[in-house]
């Protein structure tokens, strides 16, 4: 079980809810939900009317992302989708924006904060543009709820016509950088919530759950279980509805289909999309085809045999390249369009008991999970009934804590057997230890300490790293996810590292390289630095507005670029050979 100390999950700064939900409704006299060029055209009042007629016909709705970083680029490139796409009979139902991580701050932090590869969006004006670019429900999830700036953007988008908001699962783990005021987060997230309640239209709220703890937990049941607590939180203590997303973690047909019918039976609310499994892009454009055909197969067999208002999403076959370009998003339309036509006649030969059963298994283990953990935090003196005061114990107590704690799975020597092993931890796993076995025999046992951290909320890259480092014998200190350089170099100066690792994925490869290697000249040292993951960045005279590799940059620098982890080992058989 988990040997950390228990943080305090309860701080007496945070309002009461009550307070922070008549504020919302307060400022719902004001701040309206506008009208759309989608709910005008479409007849609907809002997304989740539609989905429901959707639902109703059976007919299999289409999501398509845009991740241009320029705005007016973004409003031609869904003019351009949804227009290629109609001419060829195609729906393009909702259409999902990459805005940039800076916008999760307040609007009085954003101009100093440093920019990811996303757009910036400010008024309803700003996001009026996006919305009335084509007759299709737009969809703003990342660093809108959850984050500091949660309540500017989500008046911002209701008072422009949206009505999906999200995105609720960053709450849970999204940490920006230089930004540790926890409690101005929640009461910013639960005012943005009451506002939503007190609309009379209804306005999803979007939860990605492979962005919360849900794609952290080892145990798929308890992933399932957290659908449950939010809901409680939403629904029942808020009165807003929530709308669930998942898949980027999900390769296994059976695994994206069990998910998706235990899903059904503990949610009514219309889901937003099925997210495209973006980590099994590991080939080429031609190669990742198969992936793409392999999760939108099994999410349109769920769909059709279990409609959930889920739209499914194509991701682009050159999405683990670069950003896709429009007429690779209408290709993974038209590809996923002809899916749908010719899917169900593979419904007869899939094995839905095998699903039903898994399944059941995540139903049960999730309603335990939920239910332990609300118990458990209420014999920790935190009050359950105040959504607030939940959310907060539930982030300062972490997805590994929770699972060690409440998980369905009996106690093992160090965590919780899993009741249905997350595909991510599973696969990465024995991508470890196959790479130790084949590749990491050249390096041997070596008395080394890394300490290793993330510039943001992704870490699977960090616990891929950390399970091969385990399997060289290499020590390794935690320095934990969305860390600061500064903090990062601290803790290596701390625990006396003889390196420091950094995995990266969103677009601040180099700057974030940079801050590492002055944090170290401040504090008189010199570590060797190894930076994996998603070297890019958006040069700052770019004219296209689009990220571009730094790695050669990164290695000016004096730190070690390190693409996948047969570079990690060069880098340590470097070491191995000065020490």
């Amino acid at each position: 079980m988990t040997r950390d100390p228990m943080p305090n999950l309860q701080d007496e700064r945070l309002r009461p809810s009550a307070d922070l939900l008549a504020e919302g409704r307060a400022m719902a006299r004001d701040w309206r939900l506008g009208t759309s060029r989608f709910m005008r055209e479409m007849g609907v009042a809002s997304e989740a009317e539609w989905k429901r007629k959707a639902t109703q016909d059976r007919r299999i709705m289409q999501h398509a992302h845009i991740g241009f970083r320029d705005v007016n680029r973004t409003i031609e490139g869904i003019r351009a989708v949804h227009g290629a796409c109609a001419e060829t009979g195609i729906t393009v139902d909702r259409f999902g924006i990459t805005l940039d991580w800076s916008m999760g701050y307040p609007e009085s932090w954003r101009a100093k904060a440093s920019r990811g590869t996303g757009i910036v969006l400010t008024g309803p004006e700003d996001f009026s543009r996006i919305i009335e670019a084509a007759p299709a429900a737009a969809h703003f999830g990342d660093f809108m709820l959850g984050l500091p700036g949660a309540l500017e953007n989500t008046r911002a988008a209701i008072a422009a016509g949206a009505t999906a908001v999200g995105n609720l699962g960053q709450y849970f783990t999204f940490r920006l950088p230089y930004w540790d005021d926890d409690v101005a987060t929640t009461e910013a997230t639960v005012t943005a919530l009451g506002l939503i309640a007190a609309q009379d239209a209804e306005i999803l709220v979007h939860s990605n759950l492979d962005d919360g703890f849900a794609g952290l937990f080892v145990d798929m049941a308890c992933a399932l279980g957290m659908v449950l607590i939010e809901k409680h939180i939403v629904e029942d203590l808020i009165g807003a509805r929530l709308a669930h997303c998942y898949g980027h973690h999900f390769s296994d047909p059976l695994s994206r289909t069990a998910f998706h019918a235990a899903l059904v039976q503990v949610s009514d609310t219309p889901g937003t999309m099925i997210f495209g499994n973006t980590v099994a892009y590991q080939s080429t454009p031609a190669g990742n085809y198969a992936s793409l055909a392999s999760y939108l197969l099994a999410d349109i067999l769920a769909l059709g045999r279990w409609p959930a208002g889920h739209a499914i999403n194509p991701v682009p076959v050159t999405e683990n390249q670069r950003i896709p370009d429009i007429d690779e998003i209408i290709d993974a339309q038209t590809f996923a369009h002809r899916l749908t036509l010719q899917a169900p006649f593979y419904d007869p030969v899939f094995d839905w008991a095998q699903v039903e059963r898994m399944a059941t298994v995540l139903v049960d283990g999730g309603r335990r999970f939920a239910r332990a953990t609300l118990e458990g935090l209420a014999e920790r003196g935190v009050a359950t009934d105040d959504p607030a005061a939940l959310l907060l114990a539930i982030r300062r107590m972490g997805p590994r804590r929770m699972e060690a704690l409440f998980g369905p799975g009996l106690p093992g020597v160090s965590s919780r057997q899993p009741l249905i092993h997350a595909e991510w931890a599973r696969e990465l796993n024995h991508k470890a230890e196959d790479w130790v076995a084949t590749r990491g025999r050249q390096l041997g046992a070596m008395s080394l300490t890394v300490c290793i951290g993330t510039t943001d909320v992704h870490e699977h890259g960090k616990y891929l790293v950390e399970k091969a480092f385990e399997g060289l014998g290499v020590q390794t200190v935690d320095a934990g996810v969305a860390v600061d350089p500064e903090t990062l170099v601290a803790r290596a100066v701390e625990t006396g590292a003889d390196m420091v690792a950094v995995s990266t994925y969103n677009g601040v490869a180099l700057s974030y390289a940079k801050a590492v290697k002055a944090a170290m000249k401040a504090q008189g040292i010199d570590l060797p630095v190894l930076i994996g993951g998603r070297l890019n960045e958006v040069p700052k005279d770019s004219n296209s507005g689009l990220p571009v590799d730094v790695s050669s940059e990164i290695a000016d620098l004096g730190c070690t670029p390190c693409h996948d982890l047969d570079g990690m080992l060069v880098a340590l058989q470097a070491h191995s050979r000065q020490v």
